[in-house]
């Protein structure tokens, strides 16, 4: 990357960097599946297509505007640009993490909407909801993940992955780690023979949901 380019990029592309690095240590994403980007203003920092993590270094960084026209870097962005950009265009996220973890893409198979197992979904807003199938790279895909994403801030894409975003890559990436445990605690919780899982209703997830407004450290 230029010296020229101001340091909120170069910390920006590093933070995707690590956060793509990161979904692959965590077992997240397999080769160069997923994809990871982060918005600086008008531009999108987004991984490339086809390259592993571990070899994208200062130089390799790729940007492009809300319009997806390429102004930084001579590396190709994600075959998921759309999706990056839709959700860009259509709310405040500063950063957008996309995985193919296993448990939330088998839940993706079974289910139009994750059953409410754990309070960890309000989190993201509510029930998590699953987009229609369209393929990759498409603009179908975007639409169908926009229509999923209404009031929430991750869902699941059928037969293909997740998607979450936020303020933060921290923040994106922890909402997708509890989407994957979300499903991987559901999937564990109906997998016992004659039994079927209690759900919490609509009303203890607002109770929850309020509740956090709360929590952490404040002042």
């Amino acid at each position: 990357m230029s010296e020229q380019q101001p340091e909120s990029v170069r910390q920006a592309w590093q933070d995707v960097v690590d956060t793509a690095r990161r979904s692959a240590a965590d077992g997240l994403v397999v080769g160069t599946s997923g994809n990871v980007s982060a918005r600086v203003g008008d531009l999108v920092l987004v991984t490339p297509s086809g390259v592993p993590y571990d070899r994208l270094g200062p130089e390799d960084a790729v940007g492009v505007d809300l319009e997806g026209h390429q102004v930084l870097g001579d590396l190709g962005p994600t075959s998921e640009l759309p999706l990056h950009l839709a959700v860009y265009r259509s709310t405040d996220a500063a950063a957008v993490v996309h995985t193919h973890a296993v448990h939330a893409t088998a839940v993706s198979t079974l289910v139009a909407e994750v059953p409410l197992v754990h309070y960890a979904a309000a989190l993201l807003g509510g029930p998590v909801r699953t987009a229609a199938y369209a393929r990759y790279g498409t603009p179908e895909l975007a639409d169908a993940m926009l229509e999923a994403l209404r009031d929430r801030t991750g869902c699941l894409l059928a037969n293909h992955g997740t998607v979450t975003y936020g303020d933060t890559l921290d923040q994106a990436y922890d909402r997708t780690a509890q989407l994957e445990w979300l499903c991987h605690l559901w999937l564990t919780a109906s997998s016992v023979p004659g039994r079927t899982p209690a759900l919490l209703s609509t009303a203890q997830l607002a109770e929850v949901t309020e509740a956090l407004k709360g929590y952490g450290q404040h002042g």
